[in-house]
């Protein structure tokens, strides 16, 4: 498996020497080998998945979508937020924000031996889909806040102007993108159950109180 690279210009070094600031923000990401080396479990239907996060959040680049997933991959939770871009990427900001709104849509599992949900994480943003330091803080984070809250750490997605891409997997398509319009919830979750028992952040208020039952 192969992987792309593109500097990501909130992380990009300049030629004057690496602060400590900047060295632990380095130490607080994953490279790709990294991530396909962590065992994350694969995602059945990624673009089901892709698709209904897509419907309810109607992400716009540096949105995050932060998705809790039961054992037969049904959404029991979901949030979105919008990324600071004042601040450069940093695993342990992205690692804070992540766990501030998963303690606000689900309760934690840790108490169970072994995690029995799963968290998966859709960052929509600007660029192509290889690889960005952005993209490794992401997956800190999202690595880091899984275990804190007692999940499984699940699959990372970007969603940009050429569509998905599951990274660490290979596996993408063209839509939904960063810029296609969102398909209605009936129709994204078609084979799904619809109803997940929390949303929150920065859905759409009309589609709140479509999946608030």
């Amino acid at each position: 498996m192969t992987f792309g690279f593109a500097p990501s210009a909130a992380t990009s070094l300049s030629a004057s020497p690496v602060s400590a600031g900047s060295v632990n923000n380095l130490a607080r990401m994953l490279e790709p080998a990294e991530w396909a080396a962590a065992g994350i479990p694969l995602l059945g239907s990624p673009r089901e998945v892709v698709s209904g996060l897509h419907a309810r959040h109607r992400p716009t680049p540096t949105t995050a979508v932060i998705a809790v997933l039961d054992h037969e991959e049904r959404l029991t939770a979901s949030a979105s937020f919008a990324r600071r871009t004042n601040v450069a990427a940093d695993g342990w900001e992205f690692r804070n924000s992540l766990l501030a709104h998963l303690r606000r849509v689900v309760p934690h599992d840790l108490r169970r031996r072994t995690p029995v949900r799963t968290a998966v994480l859709l960052y929509c943003r600007e660029g192509d889909e290889r690889w960005t330091e952005e993209d490794g803080a992401w997956m800190w984070g999202l690595r880091d806040a899984c275990t804190l809250h007692g999940l499984r750490c699940g699959a990372y997605i970007t969603l940009t102007r050429g569509g998905w891409q599951v990274l660490g997997e290979g596996r993408g398509g063209r839509r939904p993108s960063s810029l296609s319009e969102p398909a209605a919830l009936a129709d994204a979750f078609a084979d799904h159950d619809p109803v997940p028992l929390r949303t929150g952040g920065g859905a759409a208020e009309a589609l709140r109180r479509t999946a608030a039952r």
